[in-house]
């Protein structure tokens, strides 16, 4: 069965295009959509209010590496929710969803739970955690209480390993750290910047003044401690067979 860690049989759906496979969208679709987008509220996907690019880990294989685009709703002042995309293209790839919470939040849940959680004060402080185009003096006060949080981003589609589809299971995701395999390959960081025409480095300097927590839980970033990843098997179960209604 499958496995996050593992790849997925030779398929159709792997290749070096980056396109999903599949045929061109018809002029009778863009009608229909156009008209669909005119006609409905999308009020769910309209509360996003930020645009955020960094970067994540793999939790079980952290040598792979990829630039991350974040769309950030508040649902109030200790949650968040992210749909997570590959670019910030039109034609952007959905690769998974990362919920962020405050440290009051987490410090609550069980601790097989936070576990599966990565703190983001070395992220805010390194200057990984951008929104572009926004400038650093407007987007402080929210760092600085994002520094203080805690995410947990299950990735649904494996994009850098050639996936033209989602395939297999989910992987979960860790944020950069400052130590051994949490450094972000300063390559990947530089075409992000060359891309925005920023300098992670300068931005970096200009939060030397953001707060970091005065303790992150060590049962988040857990790889840090126990050097182990999690991955997820997707294993055959018995179903349920009783309906839940009369």
């Amino acid at each position: 069965m499958a496995s996050s860690d593992k790849c997925p049989a030779p398929t159709p759906a792997k290749g070096a295009e980056a396109a999903p496979p599949g045929q061109p969208m018809t002029m009778g679709q863009h009608v229909v959509d156009k008209g669909a987008s005119m006609l409905q509220a999308l009020t769910p996907v309209k509360q996003i209010s930020q645009h955020v690019c960094t970067f994540a880990l793999y939790s079980h294989d952290m040598c792979r590496q990829i630039e991350t685009h974040h769309y950030v709703s508040r649902l109030n002042q200790d949650f968040l929710q992210c749909p997570v995309y590959d670019s910030d293209d039109s034609n952007a790839r959905l690769i998974g969803i990362e919920y962020i919470i405050s440290d009051r939040l987490f410090e609550a849940l069980p601790q097989e739970e936070q576990k599966l959680w990565h703190s983001h004060a070395y992220e805010i402080k390194s200057g990984l955690w951008v929104n572009p185009r926004i400038p650093e003096m407007i987007g402080k006060p929210e760092l600085e209480n994002l520094a203080k949080t805690y995410g947990k981003f299950w990735c649904t589609w494996q994009v850098d390993r050639g996936d033209r589809l989602p395939l297999g299971a989910p992987a979960l995701m860790m944020s950069p750290q400052g130590v051994n395999l949490g450094k972000i390959d300063p390559e990947l960081v530089k075409k992000r910047d060359d891309n925005y025409s920023i300098s992670t480095e300068a931005i970096m300097e200009s939060r030397v003044e953001i707060e970091e927590p005065e303790w992150i839980n060590p049962q988040a970033d857990y790889w840090k401690q126990h050097a182990k990843g999690f991955a997820i098997d997707i294993e055959k179960t018995e179903m349920k067979l009783r309906a839940p209604f009369p």
